[in-house]
């Protein structure tokens, strides 16, 4: 039987039917009343039932950025909606009628990459979603990792600089600061602002634009832009650090790479591979992880919240 998934994000919401299979038999998207907690639970409600339309369901899985309970009921913190300590599984059962089944954007992602993408055949999996923020999954020996209060895998937040810059986490130097699209972004403007001549084409195309955005940045990279590619390069190496850390600690055998950033292909896994080695512990003496690419790009959390909600509801 089909199961919907739902991916909530700050700008949009994403729905789909999804079959047993991974396949994506209807999809729909709509905008994100994001600061408005009633709107965002009647849009999600709206898309569920035209998703299901003329279809017995099993179950609707919800994908949404921030911590959700161990019981995969209450979002408790969502630092770009406006969900605090939040019943949402309560509030969709109720309209529904259906079991439904709240997990995390980024836990969505991996377990969708680990079932039917770049991690399918391993046991041992870790995935980092390099877009607005950080975020991460990790899938051991076949099973997705919460932790005992259903938080963890938040990998963007692990301090990377002691005392460095803030987060929206409320702490200071997370790895997100420093290995996300913000990031690069935040960088990139850094570069501008300093008149160095590597900046040239990001003024050019930030005059043009009106502003500097994460489209014009991406732009520069595919031109080849000097500038631009340095400061990915520097992203990949910061990124690359942090996997030799998760390596030292979990030892997965493949590292998904996804998120609107690895758009960028090679010229983002290189430096993540090069750094990843030249940090690893013990290197020369011990195996070391594929770090590869992610397949199912905007559709992972879709289909991974589908395939979790689908295992729930028959107790797996």
């Amino acid at each position: 039987m089909n199961t919907v998934g739902i991916d909530i994000g700050g700008t949009k919401i994403a729905g789909a039917l999804v079959s047993e299979s991974g396949e994506i038999l209807r999809e729909l998207k709509v905008p994100s009343p994001a600061n408005d907690s009633q709107a965002l639970q009647a849009a999600v409600v709206s898309m569920v039932n035209e998703l299901r339309q003329g279809q017995e369901i099993l179950a609707v899985g919800v994908a949404a950025a921030g911590f959700i309970d161990a019981n995969q009921a209450v979002v408790v913190y969502s630092p770009n909606l406006s969900w605090r300590n939040e019943p949402l599984k309560a509030k969709l059962e109720a309209d529904l009628g259906v079991p439904v089944f709240i997990e995390n954007d980024a836990n969505a992602a991996g377990w969708a990459e680990y079932r039917f993408g770049a991690g399918r055949g391993s046991h041992h999996m870790m995935m980092l979603t390099i877009g607005t923020g950080v975020g991460g999954a990790i899938v051991a020996n076949g099973e997705l990792f919460r932790g005992a209060f259903g938080i963890g895998a938040e990998l963007g937040h692990s301090n990377f600089i002691p005392n460095g810059k803030a987060c929206g986490c409320g702490q200071k130097g997370c790895l997100e600061q420093y290995g996300s699209g913000t990031a690069l972004l935040n960088s990139a403007k850094e570069l501008i602002a300093s008149g160095s001549p590597d900046s040239s084409r990001l003024a050019e195309l930030a005059t043009l634009k009106g502003e500097l955005t994460g489209v014009e940045v991406y732009q520069a990279i595919q031109e080849g832009d000097k500038g631009a590619l340095r400061l990915l390069g520097e992203l990949g190496t910061n990124l690359g650090m942090a996997v030799a850390s998760f390596t030292a600690i979990l030892d997965p055998e493949i590292m998904v790479i996804g998120g609107g950033v690895s758009a960028a292909g090679e010229l983002l896994l290189e430096p993540i591979r090069a750094a990843y080695l030249e940090h690893l512990p013990a290197r020369g003496f011990r195996p070391e992880l594929e770090i590869v690419a992610a397949q199912l790009h905007n559709d992972a959390g879709l289909v991974g919240v589908a395939d979790l909600a689908r295992l729930h509801s028959v107790g797996r």
